[in-house]
């Protein structure tokens, strides 16, 4: 497996309530980066207060990232996640066809969702001193497609859809050296180089598509994620933006 990326911390919780929880609790405490892997979560949860599924071999992890940045900047990290994840499980399978990133946290294989990331800023005021990415993938098992809300892509897993196994230590050595090359990228050279390789691997870019936020759903085709993240979809009544909400195909 791949070398442990340097100035990145790691630990390993035989069970734990949420990672992102725990990353909440060790923040100020720590000196750089962290990640922290579960091997069982007890109260994991997803986008919205969400609960997540948490079958046995499957992976639970949460990257803590001590910043000092813009709520906005800080939030791209959901695109820097999800090249690194669509690294890893190209690494692990061998399949570069068989992975596509879906705005805005989730990665699919083969049309279903074998990944989700969650971002939680730690701290408060005008600017981001942590972040916590939370990663939820489903190596072993998918969950139950009841457990899914209506309309979203159906779950799917690594194990069944191509026959990969791989435990989620050796997944977060793949992970986290994809991921620290990615965060250098950005730092570096800021959300363009991410936002072109983002795209180049973008679900139903130029397809119809319904996005939903708290408050309303719009249908359009994809054309576009814009320089700050958001969704750019072509509709009847003219281009418009989306900053958050969820996806459905």
């Amino acid at each position: 497996m791949s070398a442990w990326p340097s100035g990145y911390g790691r630990r390993v919780l035989p069970s734990v309530d949420s990672t992102l929880s725990e990353a909440a609790r060790v923040a100020s405490d720590l000196s750089g980066p962290e990640w922290i892997l579960a091997l069982t979560q007890t109260a994991a949860r997803g986008r919205r207060g969400r609960a997540w599924s948490m079958p046995e071999g499957n992976f639970a992890g949460t990257l803590v990232l001590p910043l000092d940045e813009a709520p906005g900047v800080a939030a791209l990290r959901s695109f820097v996640m999800s090249l690194a994840l669509r690294d890893a499980f190209v690494a692990v399978t061998g399949r570069e066809d068989a992975f596509a990133l879906k705005w805005p946290n989730d990665v699919l294989l083969r049309g279903g969702k074998v990944a989700g990331i969650l971002l939680e800023s730690i701290g408060s005021g005008a600017r981001v001193t942590h972040l916590a990415i939370g990663i939820g993938v489903n190596l072993a098992a998918a969950p139950d497609v009841s457990e899914v809300d209506e309309g979203a892509v159906p779950p799917a897993a690594l194990k069944s859809a191509l026959g990969t196994v791989i435990s989620p230590e050796d997944f977060l050595d793949l992970l986290a050296t994809a991921y620290a090359r990615y965060e250098d990228q950005f730092r570096t050279y800021g959300f363009a180089p991410i936002r072109t390789a983002w795209l180049a691997h973008a679900a139903r870019l130029g397809e119809p598509i319904k996005a939903r936020t708290t408050r309303d759903a719009y249908i359009g085709t994809f054309v576009d994620v814009d320089a700050d993240g958001q969704l750019v979809l072509e509709t009847a009544k003219g281009r418009m933006t989306i900053p958050a909400g969820d996806v459905y195909f």
